[in-house]
C-alpha cells in the first residue's frame, strides 16, 4: 500500500523539479533582468515638433529629427516621441513638465529608447552587464547626434572611458590587434548584451582561430571547455596571450612528470658531475651527486633534465590544442608530433 502511494506522487515531483530549479535560479542571482520604467507626463498631450523648434532651434539635425512617419510605428512622432507631450512644458514657466533625459534613471532613460530600439543585437539589453550596471543608453550614445550610432566616442576609445583594465592590457606586450585598428571590441562584445556569439565562448575565438577547431582525436581538457582558462582575450604579458608563462601555467593541472624527475651525468668526462662545478658561469651540481640514483646521461649535468624539461613545455607538447597522431597515448598524451 506504500509503494502505491509512492509512485502515484513521483509525477507531481517531477513536475515541480523544474519550477524549483527556476526559483532557485532567481533566488541565487542566476537569472537577472533589470526592469524598465517609462517615464510619463500626467495630462501632457502633444504639441508637434515645429512648436518644439521654436525655442530649442538646431536641434532637428540629429538621425532621430529625421525619421519618417512609418518608422514611428503608430507612436507620437518627433521630439515628443522620447521626450512626452509638450502641452505643459510649453505653458510652464519653469521649463519643466517635460522628459529630461539627464535627469532620468538608467531604467527609465532605457525604457524610452526600447519603444524602437528593441530588436536583432538590442533585444538582449534587460540581460546585459551595462544594463545590469546601471549603464544607461545617453552615457555613450547623443540622443540629437549624427550618424546611425551617434555614439560619443568610437570604439575602443569610448569602451575604454570606463574600462580602464582592458585598456592597459590592450597595451600588454601580447594583446589582440586593437592598437593597431585591425579590430575593435565590438567585434567580440555586444554592448547591448554579452559576446557576439549565440554559443559557447569558444566558437567565438574559432571565428577566427579556426585551426583550432578540430575535433581532435586527442583533445585537450581545457581547450574544449573554454579558451580564458589558459588565455587572456585582453592582453597578457606572456607570450600568444596565455595567462601564465610556462612552465606554471601547464602545471597548475599537471605535476612535473618523469622527466624532470631524473638526474644525470655528463657523457664527456664518463663521470658524474661534482659539486660545484661551473660551466659557462653557472655552478651546478650544487650538492654531491649519489650514482646509485644517476640513471640518464645528460650533457648539462646533474640538473640537465630540470633545466631541458622544466622551462617550456611546448619544446616537446607542442599541439597543445589538440592532435590526431594515433601513435601519441604512450607519448605525450598525443599532444606531440
Amino acid at each position: 500500500m506504500y509503494r502505491m502511494t509512492s509512485l502515484s506522487r513521483a509525477p507531481w515531483l517531477v513536475r515541480l523539479i523544474p519550477l524549483l530549479l527556476f526559483l532557485g535560479a532567481c533566488a541565487t542571482g542566476a537569472i537577472r533582468e533589470k526592469q524598465l520604467t517609462l517615464p510619463v507626463i500626467d495630462g501632457a498631450a502633444p504639441v508637434g515638433q515645429e512648436t518644439c523648434l521654436e525655442c530649442h532651434d538646431g536641434m532637428g539635425a540629429g538621425i532621430h529629427s529625421r525619421l519618417a512617419g512609418f518608422e514611428y510605428m503608430g507612436g507620437t512622432q518627433g521630439c515628443e516621441a522620447c521626450h512626452g507631450g509638450g502641452s505643459l512644458h510649453v505653458d510652464a514657466a519653469d521649463n519643466g513638465q517635460i522628459i529630461k533625459f539627464g535627469e532620468l534613471r538608467p531604467e527609465e532613460s532605457a525604457a524610452v529608447c526600447a519603444k524602437c530600439h528593441s530588436d536583432g543585437k538590442l533585444m538582449d539589453w534587460t540581460h546585459s552587464e551595462h544594463a545590469l550596471s546601471d549603464v544607461a543608453c545617453s552615457d555613450c550614445h547623443t540622443i540629437h547626434g549624427g550618424g546611425k550610432t551617434a555614439l560619443k566616442q568610437q570604439d575602443p576609445e569610448l569602451c575604454y572611458s570606463c574600462h580602464q583594465e582592458q585598456m592597459a592590457k590592450a597595451n600588454f606586450p601580447s594583446h589582440h590587434p586593437i592598437k593597431e585598428g585591425k579590430m575593435t571590441c565590438g567585434d567580440c562584445h555586444n554592448p547591448h548584451g554579452d559576446l557576439n556569439t549565440e554559443e559557447r565562448t569558444n566558437d567565438l575565438c574559432l571565428n577566427c582561430h579556426s585551426r583550432y577547431q578540430g575535433p581532435f582525436v586527442f583533445g585537450h581538457a581545457p581547450v574544449e571547455d573554454d579558451c580564458t582558462i589558459c588565455h587572456d582575450p585582453h592582453g597578457s604579458v606572456a607570450n600568444n596571450l596565455l595567462v601564465q608563462n610556462e612552465p606554471f601555467l601547464c602545471l597548475q593541472c599537471h605535476e612535473g612528470h618523469f622527466h624532470i624527475l631524473r638526474k644525470g651525468f655528463d657523457p664527456a668526462s664518463g663521470a658524474y658531475t661534482p659539486a660545484g662545478t661551473v660551466r659557462s658561469g653557472v655552478t651546478i651540481g650544487a650538492a654531491a651527486v649519489d650514482p646509485a640514483r644517476v640513471d640518464a646521461a645528460n650533457p648539462h649535468g646533474a640538473e640537465g633534465f630540470q633545466m631541458s624539461f622544466g622551462t617550456k613545455c611546448t619544446t616537446c607538447h607542442d599541439v597543445v590544442h589538440g592532435s590526431d597522431f594515433p601513435s601519441q597515448p604512450l607519448n605525450g598524451g598525443a599532444l606531440t608530433r
